[in-house]
């Protein structure tokens, strides 16, 4: 019987709006106060470093997203460009990464609605907004673009907003009372290692530009839209939360906060007062439902893939819905893996998503140096720039980053990815069997597209 497949039915702007969704341009401030204090003040150079880092990277889950346009991101490309067993340990990995990204969505959410309704208990908010991103996830993609796009709108009406309010206050004395600063960019009693700590955490503010590579078989003519997406996505989301890093230091100079969590509903006080304040707690609302469902719909499709490559139970991971074309069982997993966001604390979640997502990011990186450089052989000098010297770039910057996780981060890390490998030993016999791998369809791959390697082109599952 043939396998059922997803729907492709997503246009340019559609993923561009999925990805803006997934990143949340809210979640600046729900993670601002954290990031300001680890960085000691200086957040905006963390916010370019973490920028720069990832802008890398982007541009090789671009190329990698040409060649391999299928669900899986970087568990595919590894998979594609370096072997079975490596692929899964990074599949593995950024599992991590995105099973406890919609988690951290209702835990944005919780942080202001507990401030507000202080008498619901913690656990009940859990289980409404868990269930709430979860059902229109399964209902199908179109969905999730269709709310992603009408969301992203009104955060973005709602952070010019902030910026035009901002630049009142500062105009009116508020803060340092003027436009220009240093401050945020430079402080000689701030370490260099203080701000790459905060670099660490601020990585999981771009981390939806990956989530737009598990979209490649919902997307019409993928190996041209979802490049051009991602670099369109990154370079909006770096403007906007650099922008608000510089203007909220200059409106609040220094990190004394009442708590680091909500630290931003006191800058939306300072600059706007309380129906400025209750626009907030509604666009953070907003923001972060409409990020869950987004992150929900890319962790699904990962799982999605490794459960179609059997190397996650098929009959759950491998399963499409009939009516929705969408991995319902794989989206079910995810919401109940949220529930745990009752025994979590959002900077333990941020902290062990950014494991995972540094890994993938490193991953990806090689993965362009295998499949282009080595196996390809696109040696000329501008093949050089562009498949061996960047991707050395990027690599580099995701792993000094990666270097400076807090412990307990790595700790949690090491175990999961320890998790991993015994479970990669028993399916592998020892490394005596190869593991079950899908490959796509000659249709799925551009026919003008020569730096694909025509060895992964087949009709069957090993």
């Amino acid at each position: 019987m043939k396998q059922k497949a997803l729907a492709k039915t997503l246009t340019l702007s559609q993923v561009v709006f999925l990805g803006i969704a997934w990143n949340n341009p809210m979640v600046f401030f729900n993670t601002y106060g954290i990031a300001a204090v680890t960085s000691k003040g200086v957040i905006t150079a963390a916010y370019i470093i973490a920028f720069l880092a990832i802008l890398f990277t982007a541009l090789s889950y671009g190329k990698m997203a040409k060649a391999f346009p299928i669900s899986g991101s970087a568990y595919t490309f590894t998979q594609k460009s370096i072997n079975s067993e490596v692929g899964f340990i990074v599949g593995w990995s950024i599992m991590l990464d995105y099973l406890l990204t919609p988690m951290v969505t209702c835990l944005m959410s919780i942080v202001f609605l507990s401030s507000v309704f202080p008498g619901i208990p913690h656990y009940v908010w859990v289980i409404v907004l868990t269930a709430s991103i979860v059902s229109p996830s399964i209902l199908g993609v179109e969905i999730s673009a269709i709310t992603s796009k009408i969301f992203v709108i009104a955060q973005v009406i709602f952070v010019c907003l902030f910026w035009i309010l901002t630049f009142k206050s500062l105009s009116e004395g508020v803060g340092t009372g003027s436009l220009f600063s240093i401050k945020p960019l430079f402080d000689a009693d701030v370490s260099l290692s203080d701000i790459l700590a905060g670099a660490t955490i601020l990585c999981f503010s771009f981390l939806g530009f990956d989530s737009l590579t598990t979209l490649s078989e919902e997307t019409i003519n993928p190996e041209k839209t979802i490049p051009k997406a991602i670099i369109i996505m990154l370079l909006f989301i770096g403007v906007l939360y650099i922008g608000s890093s510089y203007l909220a230091q200059l409106v609040n100079p220094g990190i004394s906060f009442k708590h680091a969590d909500s630290a931003a509903l006191e800058i939306a006080v300072l600059v706007g007062g309380n129906l400025f304040k209750s626009m907030f707690i509604t666009a953070v609302i907003i923001g972060n439902f409409s990020s869950g469902i987004a992150s929900i719909t890319s962790a699904s499709r990962v799982l999605y893939a490794m459960g179609r490559d059997s190397v996650l139970p098929k009959k759950i991971f491998g399963y499409i819905h009939p009516k929705f074309k969408t991995p319902s069982l794989s989206i079910i997993v995810i919401g109940a893996v949220s529930l745990l966001a009752i025994l979590l604390t959002l900077e333990q979640v941020i902290k062990f998503i950014n494991f995972g997502a540094l890994i993938a990011f490193t991953s990806v990186n090689v993965s362009v140096i295998a499949h282009y450089f080595i196996r390809n052989h696109k040696r000329s000098f501008r093949d050089c720039i562009r498949y061996l010297l960047l991707p050395l770039i990027g690599a580099a910057f995701t792993m000094w980053l990666w270097s400076h996780l807090e412990m307990d981060a790595l700790i949690l890390g090491g175990i999961w990815m320890a998790c991993g490998l015994i479970y990669l030993v028993y399916m592998t016999k020892w490394f005596r069997k190869p593991l079950p791998e899908f490959y796509f369809d000659k249709e799925m791959i551009p026919e003008n597209d020569q730096d694909i390697d025509q060895e992964v082109i087949s009709q069957q599952v090993r």
